[in-house]
């Protein structure tokens, strides 16, 4: 009999089962993943960005874990030698119609205590001598780093202090008893007190295999990046931004310096025809279908099909793509470009049509289940492990 256990050993459900294992010393702990590795999927391809909380609505989730996950992922990093870089970011303007977003979002970083400026086009190029804006601000709270690493990590530590690891081990079934509930697996059964469901891309099904309805369901958003040749890459040092799409959780495609020295463009966000589908010719037809017969997809598509049309350009043509690059940064040329690694993003959906824009944690029976943990999750990680670990200790779980 295990005291908790936890479905899903990426860098959420590995950081849950740390903060776990330090508020409950004496517990023990399991953590179940699929695959044969640790933070493979969302964590495994990730950009690498430590996020500040800027964007985020204040009093959100987001904005309260994102800001204390970016001070304890520093900490972290700190304590445990993983190399990391607080470079900051700019976010810029290039169309009047953005300026008005553009201070929304610094109103919002001032309003989540952040130490953000606005900046002109004079000071941009100070920072991001390439960049072409017309007003900018100025982020240093952001950074980046490989959370791959500190995944792995988290489940030397988690190991450590003696919770038991279990890879290529997928639950297949949640059956509740009279003591808590029994985790039916590939590997056999485990039976534990209390469920934390860490999913990722599948942290809907889990939930209705825990007899949840987190009342959205799980919609994979395909990013593609770009990364720079090596001799262009002196065209960014730091991180650039544009103002994003206000009404989609999604940031627009940007240059990111990554912890090796790359630097990689993107991501778009296209509809994913496969839940783990990194490359475009990936489809698997339960999830194809799963999505297509989702009245709350439909509803998302008459509201802003066309935007997910661009996003499906930008997938299929290069030059569309570089375009939305040469916004920031005019310079950059196809030539100067290669595919990159996709990453696929978790992102719930509600029924109504509109995307989750906060972290969901739901309440079950003897259980949590994260069913909305995309971007910045990964900065939070550490928060949502001890705002999960909090939540349980104050409702007695």
């Amino acid at each position: 009999m295990y005291d908790f256990g936890i479905i899903g050993g990426g860098i959420v459900g590995l950081s849950t089962a740390l903060a776990l294992g330090k508020r409950y010393p004496d517990a023990k702990v399991l953590v179940l993943e699929k695959e044969s590795s640790w933070a493979y999927h969302q964590t495994g391809h990730n950009s690498g960005v430590i996020h500040s909380g800027i964007y985020y609505k204040p009093g959100s989730l987001k904005a309260k874990l994102c800001r204390e996950g970016n001070r304890l992922l520093v900490e972290f990093c700190q304590e445990h030698g993983i190399q990391y870089d607080i470079c900051g970011k700019v976010i810029v303007a290039t169309e009047p119609e953005e300026l008005s977003v553009l201070d929304e979002i610094y109103q919002r970083g001032l309003a989540n205590g952040l130490n953000v400026s606005k900046i002109s086009a004079e000071e941009v190029r100070e920072i991001e001598p390439h960049v072409i804006c017309l007003a900018g601000i100025k982020v240093p709270s952001a950074g980046i780093v490989n959370y791959k690493q500190i995944g792995q990590k988290d489940a030397e530590l988690v190991e450590k202090s003696g919770g038991e690891l279990r890879l290529n081990t997928k639950v297949e079934k949640i059956v509740a008893n009279g003591q808590g509930q029994v985790l039916e697996t590939t590997q056999g059964a485990f039976e534990v007190k209390f469920v934390i469901n860490c999913a990722g891309l599948y942290s809907d099904r889990i939930a209705k295999l825990g007899k949840v309805d987190p009342k959205a369901k799980i919609v994979p958003f395909r990013g593609e990046y770009y990364e720079l040749r090596p001799e262009k890459r002196d065209l960014v040092k730091h991180l650039i931004y544009p103002v994003p799409n206000p009404n989609f959780p999604f940031l627009g495609v940007h240059f990111t310096r990554m912890i090796d020295g790359s630097i990689h463009a993107g991501p778009n966000a296209v509809l994913s025809l496969k839940r783990e589908g990194y490359r475009k010719q990936d489809v698997d037809l339960l999830d194809m279908v799963e999505v297509f017969s989702y009245l709350g997809f439909w509803r998302l598509v008459a509201k802003h099909g066309w935007v997910g049309l661009q996003e499906m350009v930008r997938s299929f043509s290069k030059q569309a793509f570089v375009r939305s690059l040469q916004k920031l940064i005019p310079e950059v040329q196809g030539d100067d470009l290669v595919s990159a690694e996709a990453g696929v993003r978790a992102q719930a959906l509600m029924g109504d049509g509109k995307l989750v824009d906060d972290f969901l944690l739901v309440r079950g029976e003897n259980a949590v289940h994260v069913c909305n943990a995309p971007s910045p999750a990964a900065t939070a990680s550490l928060a949502i492990g001890k705002e999960v670990a909090k939540r349980i200790f104050e409702e007695g779980g």
